[in-house]
């Protein structure tokens, strides 16, 4: 059971996703605040799985909110909602840690497919809307000498991630094994000390190495 926690100041909003949430039998609500620090109490007292946390809310905002609940010891993969397509604000939340964004008109079932797939290990959420985030707010600087230990294998692997490929789409466009992409990915994050993939296109876009 994927447990998912609800932060937006509208309750009738919220009303909504607890709704469509509670019709999936994998998935459950494990909680609701009003705003940011509601939202840390409630996360610290129920510890769910996956954080739905609008960014504009009063009291204490969703980046505000994310940052105090990323520093607790097993926190929970968090997702942006955002009523904008770019949003320099999500843009700040993905380089603090979020798991990526979405836009709050997103179709039930994207929303749905979007939980199960961070849950499952799944970073970049609309990918396409990623890159165009970060092409958008993007300060672009010299690698890092991380980089240079990048072998010319992980670059070009690290290069399809930053477009948002999955592992799947990598191993076919490259003729490999899905194992060995995500052997790839993993020593490309510990070399560049990434957490996960939101991440690694974070990283991309800062350093001007997203094509």
């Amino acid at each position: 059971m994927i447990r998912v926690a609800l932060v937006d100041d509208q309750a009738l909003f919220r009303g909504g996703i607890r709704m469509l949430i509670d019709s999936q039998p994998d998935l459950e609500v494990a909680g609701e605040a009003g705003n940011g620090q509601e939202a840390v109490a409630m996360v610290a007292r129920t510890q769910p799985d996956i954080v739905l946390m609008d960014i504009r809310m009063p009291v204490m905002d969703g980046i505000a909110a994310t940052a105090e609940i990323l520093l607790m010891s097993q926190p929970p993969k968090v997702v942006m909602l955002t009523t904008f397509d770019l949003d320099e604000a999500a843009a700040r939340a993905i380089r603090g840690g979020a798991s990526g964004f979405l836009l709050k008109d997103a179709g039930p079932e994207f929303l749905l497919a979007a939980i199960r797939g961070v849950h499952a290990g799944s970073s970049v959420i609309a990918a396409s809307q990623t890159r165009d985030l970060f092409a958008e707010y993007a300060q672009s600087k010299a690698p890092p000498a991380e980089y240079e230990h990048l072998t010319a294998r992980e670059r070009e692997i690290f290069a399809l991630a930053a477009r948002g490929l999955s592992n799947g789409e990598i191993a076919a466009g490259e003729f490999l094994s899905e194992a060995t992409v995500k052997t790839h990915i993993s020593r490309i994050l510990t070399k560049l000390g990434l957490r996960d993939r939101v991440q690694l296109v974070v990283f991309a876009y800062d350093h001007g190495l997203a094509g």
